[in-house]
């Protein structure tokens, strides 16, 4: 297993390589990703500046609190439009066109080929400002107790498992139906749910979301466990979370392949 692990690994080094290297051969495009996702960014601070100047919380959460959520959602999406975000994009154009066959036709795992062919290097300069913004946030808080950032080191990797999971289900339906647009508008609707704190949401929509359709685990747990004091059947669910939506990633994409006819036939 550990071999296994350890050629994963390395075949993902030398896509993410490979990536860059194709990157920087559009330097304009390169860098003006990186200025059109700083806009994003500064809209959503933005767009809870303004709120706060009409309310002393939202939710359970004061606006320096608010801040360290905005700084962890920022480093979570930049490391989900890094690693996973344009191969899943680019799901249903691949089952049309043929591609998929190329690499279905691989030596290597289909499921770690269609999610792991391409990084997205432009976006690193994101993650370098959503770190940047939550050191600014986590120093606003005064009496913050640093060792709780040792929580991020589990927590952001199952995040990450949890974006994935949900967003490789969405897309791999384009091996069912070929086209399914309308299910990757879905998907959006439904992350952009997971970009607001869980507490500000009536508490059956919380439930829902944490659980059944689990986005609430995205940002809000990581931003409990650096922001309160720490709740360990909450904190502990991300990681059970993440051996049940692997599984059903991979039985979703088996299943998803008896559907599948290849561009050739």
């Amino acid at each position: 297993m550990f071999l296994t692990l350890k050629k994963y690994l390395s075949l993902y080094k030398a896509m993410f390589k490979a990536s860059f290297i194709s990157d920087l051969e559009y330097r304009a495009n390169f860098f003006t990703r990186i200025m059109t996702d700083i806009f994003w960014y500064i809209a959503q601070i933005v767009t809870f500046e303004v709120l706060y100047t009409h309310t002393q919380k939202i939710g359970d959460w004061n606006l320096k609190q608010m801040r360290v959520f905005l700084g962890l959602l920022f480093i979570i999406d930049a490391l989900y439009m890094i690693i996973i975000h344009e191969n899943l994009e680019n799901m249903s154009e691949k089952v049309r066109k043929g591609d998929l066959d190329l690499l279905l036709a691989k030596p290597v795992n289909s499921q770690f080929m269609v999610t792991l062919q391409k990084a997205n290097t432009a976006i690193i300069g994101n993650l370098i400002l959503g770190l940047s913004w939550l050191i600014y946030s986590l120093n606003g808080l005064g009496d913050f107790n640093y060792l709780r950032l040792f929580w991020l080191m589990l927590l952001i990797p199952c995040s990450l498992v949890v974006i994935y999971s949900m967003r490789f289900i969405f897309s791999a339906s384009a091996v069912i139906f070929t086209r399914s647009e309308n299910l990757q508008f879905l998907w959006w609707q439904v992350y952009r749910i997971g970009m607001r704190p869980d507490s500000m949401y009536f508490p059956w929509f919380k439930w829902i979301i944490l659980t059944i359709i689990p986005v609430g685990v995205i940002v809000s747990i990581p931003a409990r466990a650096l922001l309160n004091p720490p709740d360990y059947l909450i904190l502990l669910w991300p990681l059970c979370l993440v051996p049940i939506l692997l599984y059903a990633t991979h039985r979703f994409w088996n299943f998803a392949l008896k559907f599948y006819s290849s561009a050739s036939s």
